[in-house]
């Protein structure tokens, strides 16, 4: 299946959110009703392989629909390498498994999920491991925005 338009995504089920680093995948999930939008883990991407097996396994449990991935558009709106980097994720991740993916923007959403953590009391590596699943919330959840306000 191609990437496909957030409205296009299947209108029932829980969305998986991923936020693409260079390092590890942030993934966040809804309920099946889509009310609740929660921080699930944060996956290291050390090789790809085990990184997407460790996601499916996590899009399985949580018997996504569909997964919502944050493209990181410049503040512009322009694309630049990181954008691509992105594209390449999820050609690879379509290339091991057929699902829809819908992305979004997620500028911002790692500086918001950054100062949602700071308050925490956790240990540097701690928050560091968070920050990543928060802002995949956080892109999962302007995404429920736009669909909400689309219809």
């Amino acid at each position: 299946m191609p990437v496909v338009d957030l409205f296009d995504l299947p209108a029932k089920g829980a969305l998986i959110g991923l936020d693409p680093g260079t390092k590890t995948l942030g993934v966040a999930a809804t309920d099946l009703s889509r009310i609740l939008c929660s921080p699930v883990e944060t996956i290291p991407k050390l090789k790809l392989a085990p990184a997407l097996a460790r996601l499916f396994e996590v899009y399985d449990e949580r018997k996504g629909a569909g997964l919502v991935v944050g493209l990181p558009l410049n503040v512009d709106g322009g694309q630049g390498p990181r954008v691509q980097s992105v594209r390449t994720l999820v050609s690879n991740l379509l290339k091991v498994r057929d699902l829809p993916v819908a992305f979004q923007d997620e500028r911002y959403s790692t500086v918001a999920a950054d100062e949602i953590v700071r308050d925490l009391s956790l240990t540097e590596q701690r928050r560091s491991d968070r920050i990543d699943a928060m802002a995949a919330a956080m892109i999962l959840r302007s995404a429920l925005e736009r669909l909400e306000a689309g219809r």
